[in-house]
């Protein structure tokens, strides 16, 4: 029998199979990033009885913003978008959770509040770019948080986790990798605070696990989960000691008994396969050591990678990416090892319905698929 096909207990939720629909942006959020029926459909037909879908990376703060068109909860008049993404997804016997994010310094003052500049631990140059109405544009250099703002931080996840309650999502899994917020205070490359969030690794480590905590005394702690790019170098990340970082965030969260761990493999980095490493990679391998729950591995994988990686048991689950966009019935397709549709990478950010609902479902001779959800 496949292990990609069995079931899998994953915090307070049984699943029917381990094909995960990855937390994707698309940038498809109507104004005032709020969802709309697109979107409801999109997650629709990719929902299967008893499959995990991750949303995409939410906005937990109105500063938290790097992508025109990605949705929010950070506002009481986003929930009701978000209401019918997950009832579309519930009627067909998923579960999904929602990806809370804050951008960080990977953002464009155009995005910010008044125009302001981005926040982040630390004033480092880096690069980047960020999604406006101008289109792709370099970040904006990003100021300092003060010590005294960094509680309003957390505050603004826990707000935004209130409203996923609100809004029917099944869990909250906290996007800490990306080189967005909370993987900008992890890493020493990014984080040069003198301050309690800053110089050791444990206080590197200290933003995320109070959010986490946060998060955790509104959902319970089997229905939250964390999101890490041990290897992630988009917008000029990086760690002095990878291995010991993320060894230590791996380790803490396991004594919070969160739901899963969802890790970013070495062959991705950011948003891009890299076969080039600097520094070791730091993979799911290496951190089943110290993290006991379920792992979900995500970067690049296809069903005979993801087949192998659930049968040596490195990791419970695996997300699936650009597959998933450009194949809605992915799990069906693995399991009966049928041909994929080609994805358009032209169309994964932004747009309409082209590239996001109209990939074909495949037919064969024992049933008649739908696009329609």
């Amino acid at each position: 029998m496949s292990s990609l096909f069995s079931k899998v207990t994953v915090g307070s939720y049984e699943l029917a199979h381990r094909v995960v629909l990855a937390p994707l942006t698309r940038m498809r959020a109507e104004p005032g990033a709020r969802p709309g029926p697109l979107m409801a459909r999109y997650y629709a037909q990719r929902t299967s009885p008893g499959a995990l879908l991750i949303s995409e990376a939410t906005i937990a703060a109105l500063d938290g913003n790097g992508y025109l068109g990605a949705p929010g909860l950070y506002d009481d008049s986003q929930i009701a978008g978000w209401q019918a993404v997950t009832d579309a997804v519930h009627a067909k016997g998923g579960t999904i959770f929602l990806q809370l994010y804050h951008a960080g310094r990977q953002s464009n003052a155009q995005l910010q509040p008044g125009g302001g500049r981005p926040v982040g631990p630390s004033e480092v140059p880096h690069g980047g770019v960020a999604y406006t109405e101008a289109g792709w544009v370099p970040n904006t250099p990003n100021r300092a948080l003060e010590t005294g703002e960094i509680a309003g931080i957390v505050e603004r996840f826990r707000a935004a986790a209130e409203r996923g309650v609100k809004a029917g999502f099944d869990g909250v899994e906290l996007h800490a990798a990306n080189g967005y917020l909370f993987d900008q205070f992890l890493q020493d490359g990014s984080n040069r605070r003198t301050d309690a969030y800053g110089g050791s690794i444990a206080n590197r480590a200290r933003l995320l696990l109070e959010t986490t905590r946060a998060v955790i005394s509104v959902w319970g702690a089997g229905k939250v989960a964390v999101r890490l790019g041990p290897n992630g170098s988009w917008g000029d990340m990086s760690d002095s000691d990878p291995r010991a970082l993320f060894s230590y965030v791996a380790k803490e969260l396991d004594t919070l008994g969160i739901a899963y761990l969802h890790l970013i493999e070495p062959r991705i980095a950011g948003n891009i396969e890299n076969d080039a490493h600097d520094q070791s990679p730091v993979a799911a391998k290496t951190l089943r050591a110290y993290f006991h729950g379920p792992i979900i591995a995500a970067g690049g994988f296809d069903g005979e990678s993801a087949e192998a990686i659930v049968r040596s048991g490195d990791a419970d689950l695996v997300a699936f990416g650009r597959h998933f966009i450009a194949n809605p019935d992915l799990p069906e397709r693995l399991r009966k090892h049928l041909p994929l549709n080609r994805y358009d990478r032209a169309t994964f950010f932004g747009g309409t319905d082209v590239g996001y609902t109209d990939y074909p479902f495949h037919r064969d001779e024992n049933r008649e698929q739908r696009i329609a959800a």
